[in-house]
């Protein structure tokens, strides 16, 4: 946790690898994940680089892998994932991994080959089978070509250029949406110089490509004429039609469909031993290519970070250049040692000196991943910049639950995040693709802490389901104030609302113990006492919130030796900070603590006092909280004026002081002038580090930056600008706590009232109270979920996420940096 305040100092090292063990070192640390590494060849093309062989090579593997994992997923089977830690394989297993998967993927086209040639085959035995044994009545020339029929005339007519035409047979099918058409067109085609018989097949046959079942229509077609012929046959090959021969004399029909049937039998069982024979190499690639698939990733990552690194003058190592954290350097030279010793030649590792800004590294855990992913979505943080994550971790939930306070709804939330939390280490969990439950898994602490803290802020407003809770007996006594006042029954007639008043003896008998009072949920005026009581603990909460912001900027200051900033920028904004909204804080606070019950009617305006705070003026019928206060009043508003100049001007004239003193100075420097020149070379506003990343380079022989006052100027005049007006603005937007929290309990209160309150009243009325109970409670349940803890939540969630990214963060936190991102096989496991 200690790296959590701050990243941790990360180095630029530079690894001389020995040209034998360079895979085996680079894929030790993919296996750590410890140095992030620089290309060193940039200007070099991607096809011009040593291991490019290799890495096509590797790519080829992959083509191939996904034509086995898409035949696998087409057999409807599964991958399983593979089992232990695979390590990158040595080089010379490449040849082995590459012959094994050819040989199985070729068994695969071939016996996928065979299947789809023996299911066609099958098919259009079938087919055969369906047109020949549907039954399609003969036309009858040709039924009783050689016997007479009781309607062929005795008399034979005399001979004509048609007498020599018989009739001719076309069987087939087609698909059912094409018949229509088919037929149609034949008709029109022909002109009536045939007699077609369509018929649907009784059962349905699988299809040899989808292998889905389908319906098809068998045709019989006779006609006469050898031209007739020609025009069916085109037809029929532009519907794509199964065309058969077809046997005119019944017997032979029924042999032919008899020898159809046998031959159909016959594919069946050399297709069920082909499908077996592809079940068994199916099961062969569910057990290898696994394996495979991941030690190939890891393969190319090698390589592919290889490329990466320049070759020495002598071929014999290659140099390699990367970021790595100071303490992780003793891990990467025992790992470079352990992995080089069978090449006779030790790995080397050293620091070399930058001027580069390193990467940002901030450890996290399960715990902490998620708030500093908060912190991380408006900008990683600047190298060794002071990190808000770990202060999120209490301020985040604590701001949700000032705007979601209820004890009920907190309590949901926090059971939810409970059995997430328990049940984290279950495969199935932690395996889900759905997104918004990987977004909730994710942020599971997170939710876990929102939900502790709104139980917190329920008991303090003392809602529950927007129910009071007497915990403790009432600070306010009915009877004192029925036993001290003329309230007879006449005037509780005439009366309807009371009042209590707490300058009666015995009325109020003190502050409840623990948040507020639930009388209060009683009276007419609740709504009154909670918009003043929320409106200023916003405010006392936001003055906060902003002024430990600018303190944690003091933390960044003296780190990076900014000395003068402290005087010149801290000072001033703390000034005008306190001197105008603390003023404010305070004067809510001492109005809390000094104004009693019995002068409560006569208490002074805050709001007017501070209006009269910039007008320097005084309001008559205002009176003084404390003497002396418009004297005080004035210093505040003429110093939180004056530190204005002091902001803008301050450091740009320093700057300028030191850049003229720094100028004057002979040319030969020593090296803690070089050191200061370094750190501060952003205040020139030409390094682009900014102001808080003065000290994160390293000593360089570069020439001086030139120093511009007007950039300086205007860089400090936004900062100015920004700062004061957003002091105003902010400790406005603070007022979103005050609002969001009134509008969760109404909407909750509302709710209660037009679903439970009405069911209760309706089971009272109509004497089935159970029964009614169950639909409303149900309706009850569900609006809560859907509205007050998903709808609200959400919005909730982001306003505290505004106020800590806007209010907060742009005190002190700049979120300019990037990521270390190491050179890890963590994705290529996955």
């Amino acid at each position: 946790m200690g790296s959590m305040f701050r990243s941790e100092e990360v180095a630029l090292v530079q690894l001389f690898l020995p040209t034998s063990a360079a895979y085996t070192c680079m894929s030790q640390l993919g296996e750590l994940g410890l140095v992030e590494f620089r290309d060193l060849n940039a200007s070099v093309s991607a096809f011009q680089r040593r291991f490019v062989g290799d890495v096509r090579r590797c790519e080829e593997l992959e083509k191939t892998f996904m034509f086995l994992q898409e035949e696998v997923r087409r057999a409807g089977l599964v991958l399983p994932p593979p089992e232990g830690r695979l390590l990158a394989p040595p080089p010379r297993d490449l040849l082995r991994i590459q012959e094994e998967t050819d040989r199985l993927a070729q068994e695969l086209r071939d016996v996928r080959g065979n299947q789809q040639s023996l299911r066609a085959q099958l098919h259009q035995l079938q087919l055969h089978s369906a047109v020949l044994g549907q039954g399609h009545s003969l036309p009858l020339a040709a039924t009783h070509a050689d016997g007479l029929s009781e309607r062929s005339p005795l008399l034979q007519p005399p001979g004509g250029p048609h007498q020599d035409l018989r009739v001719n047979f076309v069987a087939g099918a087609v698909e059912p949406s094409k018949a229509a058409a088919l037929e149609r067109l034949l008709w029109r085609a022909c002109r009536g110089f045939l007699i077609a018989s369509f018929r649907e097949t009784e059962q349905q046959l699988e299809d040899p490509v989808t292998g889905e079942p389908a319906t098809w229509m068998t045709f019989l077609i006779s006609y006469w004429g050898e031209r007739i012929g020609q025009k069916i046959h085109k037809i029929t090959d532009c519907f794509h039609c199964h065309v058969f021969p077809f046997v005119e004399q019944e017997e032979g029909r029924l042999t032919t469909l008899q020898q159809l049937r046998q031959q159909s039998q016959e594919l069946q069982e050399v297709l069920g031993e082909t499908e077996r024979f592809l079940t068994q190499v199916l099961g062969r690639v569910q057990r290898l290519l696994p394996p495979w698939q991941v030690q190939i990733r890891k393969m190319k990552a090698v390589y592919l970070a290889l490329n990466q690194c320049s070759v020495s003058a002598t071929h014999k190592c290659l140099i390699a250049e990367g970021w790595c954290a100071t303490r992780d350097l003793p891990t990467l030279q025992q790992v470079l040692q352990d992995s080089s010793s069978e090449a006779g030649v030790s790995a080397v590792v050293h620091r070399i000196p930058c001027r580069d800004m390193p990467p940002t590294l901030i450890r996290t855990n399960r715990f902490t991943a998620s708030f500093q992913g908060i912190v991380d979505a408006y900008g990683v943080g600047r190298y060794q910049e002071v990190n808000p994550a770990p202060y999120t971790i209490i301020t985040f939930p604590f701001l949700f639950a000032v705007m979601f306070g209820d004890v009920g709804h907190g309590l949901l939330m926090f059971l939810f995040a409970l059995a997430m939390v328990l049940a984290e280490n279950q495969p199935a969990v932690k395996t889900a693709q759905n997104e918004i439950w990987q977004t909730f898994f994710s942020g599971r602490y997170l939710l876990l802490l929102m939900g502790l803290f709104s139980i917190y802020t329920g008991f303090i407003y003392n809602e529950c389901f927007s129910r009071a809770t007497t915990i403790f007996s009432s600070g306010w006594s009915v009877a004192a104030m029925a036993t001290q006042s003329d309230w007879s029954d006449m005037f509780l007639a005439e009366h309807p609302l009371l009042t209590l008043d707490p300058n009666v003896t015995g009325v109020f008998l003190g502050p409840y113990p623990f948040g507020i009072d639930p009388v209060w949920s009683l009276a007419v005026n609740h709504l009154s006492f909670l918009n003043s009581f929320k409106m200023k603990m916003s405010v006392i909460l936001g003055v906060t919130h902003m002024t430990f912001g600018v303190v944690l900027g003091v933390f960044n200051h003296i780190h990076f030796g900014q000395w003068h900033r402290l005087l010149l920028e801290t000072l001033p904004e703390l000034v005008f900070l306190l001197g105008l909204f603390g003023y404010l804080v305070f004067l809510v606070i001492y109005k809390w603590l000094c104004i009693s019950a019995a002068s409560a009617a006569s208490a002074p305006s805050i709001l007017i006092h501070f209006i009269n705070m910039f007008l320097f003026s005084r309001s008559p019928t205002n009176r003084l909280l404390f003497p002396g206060q418009e004297v005080v009043q004035s210093v505040l508003v003429v110093l939180a004026l004056a530190m204005v100049p002091v902001l803008l001007l301050g450091t740009p004239l320093f700057l300028h002081w030191q850049h003229r003193r720094r100028s004057r100075r002979p040319t030969g420097r020593q090296p803690d002038e070089d050191k200061s020149r370094i750190l501060d070379s952003s205040d020139t506003s030409v390094a682009g580090w900014g102001s808080d990343e003065e000290k994160a380079g390293c000593p360089g022989n570069s020439e001086e930056a030139e120093f511009v006052l007007s950039e300086v100027l205007m860089h400090q005049a936004i900062h100015t600008i920004e700062f004061c007006l957003g002091c105003i603005s902010n400790t406005a937007s603070y007022l979103r706590l005050w609002a969001l929290s009134l509008a969760h309990a109404q909407l909750s209160e509302v709710l209660w009232a037009m679903v439970m309150r009405s069911g209760l009243r309706m089971g009272r009325e109509w004497g089935v109270a159970p029964v009614v109970l169950v639909p409303v409670f149900a309706a009850f349940a569900v609006l809560t979920v859907a509205i007050l803890l998903v709808m609200e939540g959400l919005s909730a969630f982001l306003h505290a996420l505004r106020l800590h990214w806007v209010e907060f963060q742009n005190k002190f936190y700049s979120g300019s940096g990037y990521k270390l991102s190491p050179f890890t096989f963590t994705a290529e496991e996955e």
